[in-house]
């Protein structure tokens, strides 16, 4: 069911491997109807091609047009970069390959046909393929088997084509007294180019598009881009607008009933062609049922393989389009940098692969890098062998505070404390991730009060002794290694009085539990205790708590404080309104919701030495509905900044057992980019951060300015260091360890 190049080659790929099948496809529109101008192939997706169908692949090798540059067109400089090995095809001609093909195959192809009832087919067939497309009427029928889910994005988008002859993909992005218009444009045959214009919904309405004819929307951009066109044309074909819809599908077959393509799924256009995803879908169909001989268990089968690599691959096309839907962000950026940004948007590519691909703009990203952090810290910038050095090892100043290089040991809870007081355990674990090499380590949350803990073993800073215990640590840590180091301040609130993670995680103690606080009087879990709603008395004393640890762990001799305001814990049941119920001045609006931990942060930052730094963890989203909106997290973080904040450690989640995070690579780091050029503060990503390709991708794009690394550093302390050696980078050993240089590591 559709004869679009999902459908047809999923028929010639199932006649090819057995021709004793009988195949039929049937569309509703004719032959040569076909919506759009050009796709978009790379070149690992043609190599899947060639081995699935060779004349099918040889006939559209035949009429590609090939490029390997990218060109974007930014602030009146035409940016380059190279090796991205993407080829264009006119869809009219696909069509053709693919229909001629179907049919030298024997496949009987039914046009200008409408299936008024899908279950007519379904009943006289072994397998049907739901292949039409992203307005699926079999879909639409069998709603109730498939569970889908359309999210439609906010920018509009018009597919125009134009003859001007482009010999790169090109990207414009063109401002006028409307707003920014985005293009995306690329050649797929000798005098046919594909251009995609984007924008805003507010854009639109200004510039009358929305009341604007498809000969109207060509005039107006023939006029804006009359210097790009140079007289060139641009043409129509059913080009409306329209916005993205994302199409998610719970389950993508049924019985003998299979989604195929857009049907099951949509990935945005910026991130690459839709049928190239189609035809891999096609591929694997036709595979699994060649290996199975009952329909419902290919079926099974082809999902189970399939469904993973789309989603992950529509995870990348949600940053892709998330970038395009802000791009008004960017536009401040320094050239480079947005170029740099531009090209791993969807954090898929990476500074590594990118380095790989084109390395001499990458070079030039590097000595960008260099210069600018040169700049910020006053720290003279080491190269290494002639050239900058990685981005990562690049120095970053918060105040006094002068960082080696952009790494963070994350905050990780040990729950092997007694009584607040910390041990030889906590001395091992922080010190020798320090002389693993990272910049700055971070304690793990360390509690203001006995009461503030969320598990008997959390560590404190609530009496002089915990001071001098912590006093040992930071002693190691600065006298053996060049890392600085921070304290994480914390007041569990309502997730306090729990066992440690490896008795039960959030369960509550059965004996010795302490009362709890909160914004208001909502336990965590159905069975956790019930926190008392704080009152101005609580509010003062847990205040002056926090003061008192901030002196102590100036007294320790500690380089910065961290003021937790994530994962649910008592500053943040403040912030979030799934937890913040109040009808009094410290509820209500996201400004009632802050106020409170503003009071803690004004406190803490007068009792803090004004020459060191603070940083304070956030959640930018709970993951729930009703929780936290993007708006709330601006205003919060430029709160933060205006009231001293030196840094944002942008975590999320962790707010409402409701909450489901959408995890995956690098899953927070779009929210530290977002506080960081939104509300202009300085920030460290943090969440699944898994390589030192990651790290330098989000430094170099200007995502945040240092990475927190949790479970790397837990794995290997030495990250840091085995990080520089892996990419040629000089790090000083301590004196005791010099005899490693020049070792290589062999495994096996």
């Amino acid at each position: 069911m559709g004869g679009g190049p999902a459908g047809l080659y999923a028929a010639l790929l199932a006649k090819q491997r057995d021709p004793r099948r009988e195949v039929v496809v049937i569309e509703r529109n004719r032959p040569d109807d076909t919506f759009g101008f050009g796709v978009v192939f790379s070149d690992a997706t043609l190599d899947n091609l060639a081995d699935a169908d060779r004349p099918t692949y040889d006939a559209i090798r035949g009429s590609l047009a090939h490029w390997d540059e990218l060109h974007a067109h930014f602030g009146g400089r035409v940016l380059v970069s190279t090796g991205h090995g993407f080829s264009g095809l006119s869809r009219r001609r696909l069509l053709a390959i693919l229909q001629g093909r179907a049919r030298e195959l024997g496949v009987v192809l039914r046009f200008d046909e409408e299936v008024t009832d899908p279950a007519e087919a379904l009943a006289g067939s072994d397998l049907v393929v739901a292949a039409d497309g992203v307005n699926s009427r079999i879909r639409e029928r069998f709603a109730d088997r498939f569970g889908p889910r359309i999210d439609v994005r906010p920018n509009r988008f018009v597919w125009l084509g134009t003859t001007f002859p482009f010999d790169a993909f090109t990207f414009y992005f063109e401002e006028n007294r409307h707003g920014l218009f985005r293009v995306h444009a690329y050649r797929y045959e000798p005098d046919r180019s594909t251009f995609i214009v984007e924008c805003r919904e507010e854009t639109f309405r200004r510039a009358g598009l929305d009341r604007a004819s498809e000969d109207e929307t060509i005039a107006y951009f023939e006029e804006l881009f009359e210097g790009k066109l140079k007289g060139h044309r641009l043409l129509k074909n059913r080009s409306v607008w329209r916005s993205f819809p994302t199409v998610h599908n719970e389950r993508w077959s049924f019985e003998n009933v299979v989604l195929l393509g857009d049907a099951a799924h949509t990935a945005h256009f910026s991130i690459g062609s839709g049928t190239k995803l189609a035809l891999e879908d096609a591929i694997a169909l036709v595979d699994s049922l060649g290996r199975s001989p009952r329909v419902p268990e290919a079926l099974a089968a082809y999902e189970a393989e399939r469904k993973p690599k789309v989603l992950a691959f529509q995870r990348a096309a949600q940053v892709s389009l998330q970038w395009f839907e802000n791009t008004e962000r960017y536009m401040a950026l320094d050239p480079v940098e947005f170029m740099f940004s531009l090209l791993t948007r969807s954090l898929r590519v990476t500074h590594e692969g990118l380095k790989a691909r084109d390395p001499a703009f990458v070079r030039e990203v590097d000595a960008h890098v260099a210069r600018k952090a040169e700049a910020q810290s006053g720290a003279r910038v080491a190269a290494g062998g002639g050239g900058p050095p990685p981005p990562m090892f690049t120095p970053f100043r918060l105040r006094s505070l002068v960082l080696e290089n952009r790494v963070v040991v994350s905050p990780m809870c040990q729950y092997s404390a007694e009584d607040g007081r910390i041990d030889d355990w906590h001395l091992v674990h922080l010190g020798s991730r320090a002389l693993g090499g990272a910049g700055l380590v971070i304690t793990e949350m360390t509690d203001v009060s006995a009461e503030a803990r969320i598990t008997p073993g959390c560590a404190g800073l609530y009496r002089a002794d915990h001071a001098e215990g912590w006093r040992r640590v930071v002693d190691f840590v600065h006298a053996r290694s060049r890392a600085r180091i921070g304290v994480q301040l914390a007041h569990a609130g309502r997730k306090g009085a729990t066992k440690r993670l490896w008795e039960g995680m959030d369960a509550p103690l059965e004996r010795g539990a302490w009362p709890l606080l909160s914004a208001s009087a909502i336990p965590y879990l159905p069975g956790s205790q019930v926190p008392k709603a704080m009152d101005r008395g609580d509010m003062d004393q847990v205040t002056s708590d926090f003061v008192r640890a901030a002196r102590w762990a100036d007294e320790a001799g500690f380089d910065l404080i961290e003021l937790h305001c994530a994962h649910g814990y008592l500053l943040a049941s403040f912030i979030s309104p799934l937890t913040n119920r109040r009808d009094d001045a410290y509820g209500g609006p996201i400004e009632g919701r802050m106020r409170y931990p503003l009071e803690v942060f004004d406190a803490v930052r007068a009792a803090w030495p004004a020459e060191k730094p603070m940083s304070v963890r956030i959640s930018a989203t709970d993951w729930a509905p009703g929780g936290l909106t993007t708006d709330d997290l601006v205003a919060l973080a430029t709160m933060l900044r205006e009231h001293g904040a030196d840094i944002l450690h942008v975590s999320a989640g962790q707010t409402d057992p409701s909450g489901k995070p959408e995890h995956g690579r690098l899953f927070q780091t779009p929210l530290a980019e977002l506080v960081r050029l939104e509300a202009k503060v300085p920030t460290i990503a943090v969440g699944n951060i898994q390589s030192y390709a990651d790290v330098n991708s989000i430094i170099a794009a200007g995502r945040a300015d240092l990475c927190a690394l949790a479970r790397a550093h837990l794995y290997d302390p030495y990250w840091t260091r085995h990080a520089a050696a892996e990419q040629g980078f000089d790090m000083e050993w301590p004196p005791q360890y010099r005899s490693v240089a020049g070792y290589t590591l062999r495994m096996r």
